[in-house]
């Protein structure tokens, strides 16, 4: 069977390649790339390191605003599917990527498949939101990380097709922590002790296209006074360009701005740091997963199993709730709940793929 996998955004790289090494050598995978994410930092270095091999199409979409962004994919997702004619069509996470390629799948007939379904901020003043609500109530198969997000699928009616696979993203961590401690010498570039340092990330719009929340998240990071390393993400370095918060930044003898690192950088950092401050889905998850204590810079998160069980604390925007958490907030390492499933949720998804059209896995 051919599937066409979507993508456009650097967490969804990391999902499919988990999912595209179970698919590998029982069905024909054909990869969408939108270009949604297209510097080297957040696309191309996730490719090579990751051993994704090119994609079959990429639409060199870019940047813009949410309706012409989404509205240029889905048109040209839609001549991809027409042309390619898939058996199914995988879309994963919460971006623009994600609801354009729903969207034009379920146009056209196509069977959908969504993987990390059923997650709620219930917040709909997230694009991310809106987009994992509508692209949920539009597939067919739905892959759940946790319960939690069955049980969020369910109050919305939605039941069929609803599967519980674990997280995608254990999967992959699983995959590349050995090989991210072998080749990364991120530490060593950065002069870096285990443990010694704060590692932070600042990217969500809901963060970056409010000057009173950036301002305050950049205050906190300023008064941290421990050594503290803040890959910045485009988004955020175009923001704070020419403004005080960049000056304030600059002039913080402890942190350390970098461009935004790959993946395996990343796990290393995060393994290691003391205690993680970000706003991402991702890191959330990824520091979990490590035992290490997160402070998330949001009002609310998606990953309610990491509050649940005292690893990760909200903090909003607040300067002091923020510098009171890094002063408190000691989670500890390696005790967390199992709740991302085994290691094995991509194999479980390509196992139910095959089930559309009841081919063997």
């Amino acid at each position: 069977m051919k599937i066409v996998s979507i993508v456009g955004a650097r967490p969804q790289f990391v999902k499919v390649a988990a999912v595209s090494r179970a698919l590998q050598g029982h069905f024909q995978d054909i990869l969408v790339h939108t270009g949604q994410h297209y510097d080297h930092g957040m696309s191309a270095i996730f490719f090579e390191e990751l051993g994704i091999a090119a994609p079959q199409y990429h639409l060199g979409i870019g940047s813009g605003t949410h309706g012409s962004q989404t509205g240029q994919m889905l048109a040209a997702i839609e001549e991809v599917l027409l042309k390619e004619n898939p058996g199914a069509v995988i879309v994963y996470g919460d971006t623009n990527s994600t609801l354009a390629g729903a969207l034009a799948a379920v146009k056209l007939h196509i069977p959908l498949a969504h993987v990390e379904a059923g997650l709620r901020s219930f917040n709909k003043k997230m694009p991310e939101e809106v987009n994992r609500r509508l692209t949920d109530h539009a597939s067919d198969l739905l892959f759940c990380p946790t319960v939690t997000a069955v049980e969020n699928l369910a109050h919305e009616g939605i039941e069929k097709g609803v599967h519980l696979t674990g997280d995608v993203m254990y999967d992959a961590l699983l995959y590349h922590s050995r090989p991210g401690r072998e080749r990364s010498a991120i530490l060593k570039t950065l002069s870096l002790a285990p443990k010694a340092y704060l590692l932070a990330t600042i990217h969500r719009a809901e963060n970056t296209d409010d000057p009173g929340r950036l301002g305050a998240l950049i205050e906190a990071l300023a008064k941290a006074g421990e050594r503290l390393v803040l890959p910045l993400h485009p988004r955020t370095r175009e923001t704070l360009k020419g403004t005080p918060r960049a000056k304030r930044l600059e002039e913080a003898p402890h942190i350390t701005v970098t461009e935004p690192l790959g993946y395996l950088d990343m796990l290393a950092l995060e393994r290691h740091a003391r205690l993680i401050l970000t706003d991402s889905g991702g890191v959330q998850k990824e520091a979990y997963l490590f035992g290490v204590p997160c402070i998330t810079l949001r009002d609310e998160t998606e990953w309610v199993e990491t509050v649940a069980s005292g690893a990760n604390v909200l903090t909003g925007a607040d300067t002091e709730k923020i510098l009171a958490a890094l002063g408190t907030h000691r989670a500890g390492a390696g005790a967390f709940p199992p709740v991302y499933g085994d290691g094995r949720a991509s194999e479980k998804i390509a196992a139910l793929m095959a089930g559309i059209h009841g081919e063997a896995p």
